[in-house]
């Protein structure tokens, strides 16, 4: 699509409007990116860390499930602009934010996804870590570096996991493409292959599916249920509450609406639940897998290895460690580079499209996430949880909800291509900023802080509501932006121009 008048400040060949020879994308395509992404560690452990807060197998399970098909909503509903229109997530924005606003969600989103990435890179070089120290006879382990809280080799495993996908960077988005594609049956193969060893290793799945969970009659945590359900689904919608905001980045390229909603559907829910499934059911086996036989005969069950790469670690054989460091870094690779490099590099374009390259964006993401020294957020399960995850739900709820109330409620769909891309357009509002989406944004965050602060333990204490209101964050922001930002438009000059609102 030929943009007229675009000036140079808000326009490159990454954030143009995509041609429809470049719309290829199939439903199978849209599947494959979210099984890519979906399969990684952090999702094979989000169902462990709701059963350590007193879940049974299936409440946790079904906790994912609902957090991602509440979640798959608004991801389809911010899809459908980046189909229609071939424009990616920062351009979207400059519609209710304007047109210099956009920077504010954008950059915003960029940081998160800057955080994930540096999660990732962890995790995968966690990964070639454990498995390497493995095959050298626990050779590597050694005292922690000061100030890092890791040893010299997990250093060095970190860097050489992160040099490999900033190397991928430098290839471009189309070796992002073709790694997705290669990457979802591999990986939905290797997940099942992982399922049949525990089966028949454990001779069944063990006590955890049986187990009812903490919260029923008689359990540790009776009548607790719903003060750790209503948080973790939250935080389940937090963990692609991300997604959520960018996808247009990725359906930009899809060939219909029918491809991005079908392909997301079929995609995300499904992959989340199943993956979910066999991290609990495989931890479940783990206890008699690895059980020990004392010297008067009883048998002594291990504790239950949560974390897939100590799990994959502890098979054993030259041969299994191998396949299992591969089949790893691939998943981390797949999910990495897709959900946390694409939005970011987008947004730094977005910023300064005449000096900033789709490379350039990547590799300052790729700073800011070895920056944030994310193994110290790992290291906590309720921490990542009900700190990080919901944390930054109360960002991006608010900026999702402004996003789907401008474009179907004010908008009812229709936007101004041209526009987008001018500084004297429909959406340029004051000086290009949208003062009803900057104001509404606040509102809708300010609620949550007082419940985020307690929860890092900045302060002592709060009134119950402002941690009830955090429990809700992604929720509560989403909707209440929406309510003001809708209002504070209808207060303005209309919809069309936009450049008196307020």
């Amino acid at each position: 699509m030929i943009v007229d008048n675009a000036h140079p400040s808000l326009i490159n060949e990454d954030i143009r409007p995509t041609r429809s020879d470049e719309r290829r994308w199939s439903v199978l395509n849209m599947a494959s990116l979210w099984v890519g992404m979906v399969v990684c560690v952090p999702a094979y452990m989000l169902a462990g860390g709701l059963i350590q807060q007193g879940m049974s197998w299936s409440q946790a399970v079904g906790t994912v499930a609902l957090g991602n098909i509440i979640v798959l909503v608004p991801m389809i509903l911010n899809g459908h602009p980046g189909t229609r229109y071939g424009i990616p997530f920062p351009v979207l924005a400059r519609a209710s934010f304007g047109v210099r606003g956009a920077h504010i969600p954008s950059l915003l989103r960029a940081v998160v996804a800057a955080g994930w990435f540096g999660i990732q890179t962890w995790v995968g070089g966690a990964a070639i870590y454990q498995l390497l120290n493995v095959l050298f006879g626990g050779r590597l382990e050694s005292a922690a570096l000061p100030g890092f809280g890791i040893n010299a080799a997990e250093l060095v495993c970190f860097m050489l996991f992160w040099a490999i996908q900033v190397f991928i960077i430098y290839r471009g988005i189309d070796s992002i493409r073709v790694l997705e594609t290669v990457a979802a049956p591999f990986l939905i193969v290797m997940g099942i292959v992982l399922l049949a060893w525990a089966w028949r290793a454990g001779g069944g799945f063990g006590e955890m599916l049986s187990s009812p969970g903490q919260f029923g009659e008689g359990g540790a945590r009776e009548g607790e249920f719903l003060a750790v359900f209503v948080p973790s689904v939250t935080a389940m919608v937090g963990f692609w509450a991300t997604l959520s905001l960018n996808i247009p980045d990725f359906t930009r390229y899809a060939r219909s609406q029918r491809d991005q909603v079908l392909g997301q559907a079929i995609g995300l829910p499904t992959t989340m639940t199943l993956f979910a499934f066999i991290g609990v059911a495989v931890t479940s086996a783990t206890p008699a897998i690895f059980a020990t036989t004392l010297a008067d005969g009883t048998v002594q069950l291990a504790d239950p290895i949560w974390d897939p790469v100590k799990l994959l670690a502890r098979i054993g054989g030259g041969g299994s460690v191998v396949v299992s460091l591969f089949a790893l870094a691939i998943a981390t690779l797949s999910t990495n580079l897709a959900a946390n490099v694409v939005s970011p590099a987008n947004a730094l374009v977005n910023a300064n499209p005449r000096r900033i390259t789709f490379q350039m964006g990547g590799y300052i993401t790729a700073a800011i996430g070895v920056a944030m020294f994310p193994w110290k957020l790992m290291a906590d399960p309720s921490g990542y949880i009900f700190t990080w995850l919901i944390g930054y739900s109360a960002l991006l709820g608010p900026i999702g909800g402004i996003l789907i109330t401008d474009y179907y409620l004010l908008r009812r769909t229709h936007l101004d291509v041209d526009s987008l891309y001018r500084l004297d357009g429909t959406y340029c509002f004051r000086r290009g900023f949208n003062p009803a989406a900057i104001v509404a944004f606040v509102l809708a965050v300010i609620p949550s802080i007082p419940g985020f602060l307690h929860q890092i333990r900045l302060l002592d204490e709060v009134p119950a509501a402002f941690d009830s209101i955090y429990t809700y964050a992604w929720f509560a922001g989403f909707f209440l932006a929406s309510i003001l930002y809708f209002a504070l438009m209808q207060l303005g000059s209309g919809t069309e121009t936009g450049k008196d609102a307020l």
